[in-house]
């Protein structure tokens, strides 16, 4: 039956992402607003839900390792294979808005978070910990980032005029958006609960789960959210949820999971954060090379996500 689950939860994710960027697409166009920024909130918060959900879970039960590891591992499913495998699909085009402010916002992220589980190395602890001050610094930055996401919506970043649709179906592209949430939600839930089952069976450590079946999982609905988006021409809000969805992951996840139980940081964390600050580095980099990331630097990326996970499978 954890086999069953697992493909009924695929197949969940799957349609789901395609009712959620069909409804979501088509009510941001009636209301004017940029693909980027419903890319940036509602569809990254959305994809994002089943690693709010675990890593919560996790703090509650004192699983310290899947919560931390879930989030950076995430990230990393994100940047590296998400981008990668859309890119490949359709090149993404980058906004200069995006290359001078929402990547720069991750990459802020991807530094605090290291700070912040250095406690041994900046203060000479005994161990490292995200501590309830920790969380609530992490959520103090996500209320910067809501403030400015509300700005942008407020202000337009559109400068040109676009009319919106002279008839749209409300009442459907609504329920399509919360069926296709519904379905990304539950599709992840399953797929994280079967894959977990599966891997505990094989023996695997709670760091390692967090980092590889936990995070790929919990992110798949990022990977068809994306990719859906790529193909059906909506780069702006394939970027967006990635960029978004990483931000929500650092900032929102870690900081309502450390303020509800502080975490334990293991050790072996510490240089897969180092490496998510790379890699959102390199992002920053592909993405002002003509303002789009390519099909050849989607390679790249996509590559260095599978020499991730064979560094990873054998450190632990």
């Amino acid at each position: 039956m954890t086999y069953i689950w697992l493909l009924v939860g695929f197949v969940l994710l799957i349609k789901g992402a395609d009712f959620f960027v069909s409804g979501s697409s088509s009510i941001a166009r009636a209301l004017r607003v940029s693909p980027l920024l419903i890319g940036l909130t509602i569809v990254a918060f959305g994809t994002s839900s089943p690693e709010a959900t675990v890593s919560i879970l996790a703090a509650l039960d004192g699983s310290a390792g899947v919560a931390i590891g879930n989030v950076v591992g995430s990230n990393i499913f994100n940047i590296t294979l998400v981008v990668g495998i859309t890119a490949m699909i359709a090149p993404l085009m980058v906004e200069s808005e995006t290359i001078r402010k929402e990547i720069p916002f991750t990459l802020l992220g991807s530094v605090v978070l290291f700070v912040l589980i250095s406690d041994i190395q900046l203060q000479g602890a005994d161990g490292n910990f995200i501590t309830r001050g920790d969380g609530f610094i992490l959520l103090l930055f996500f209320a910067i980032f809501l403030y400015y996401i509300f700005e942008v919506a407020r202000h337009g970043r559109k400068k040109e005029e676009e009319e919106a649709p002279a008839e749209i179906a409300w009442g459907k592209n609504i329920l399509f958006t919360l069926l296709g949430l519904g379905g990304i939600i539950w599709g992840g839930d399953l797929v994280v609960g079967s894959a977990t089952e599966i891997a505990f069976s094989f023996g695997m450590s709670e760091t390692l789960v967090g980092l590889t079946i936990v995070a790929v999982g919990t992110s798949l609905p990022e990977l068809i959210t994306s990719i859906t988006a790529a193909v059906k021409k909506e780069s702006e809000i394939a970027l967006g949820n990635i960029v978004g969805s990483n931000i929500f992951n650092i900032f929102f996840v870690l900081g309502t999971a450390s303020v509800i139980s502080p975490l334990a940081v293991d050790p072996k964390i510490f240089t897969d954060a180092l490496l998510m600050i790379v890699l959102t580095v390199t992002l920053l980099l592909f993405s002002r090379t003509k303002f789009k990331v390519d099909r050849v630097e989607g390679i790249i990326l996509a590559i260095a996500y599978i020499g991730y996970m064979v560094y990873i499978i054998i450190r632990n």
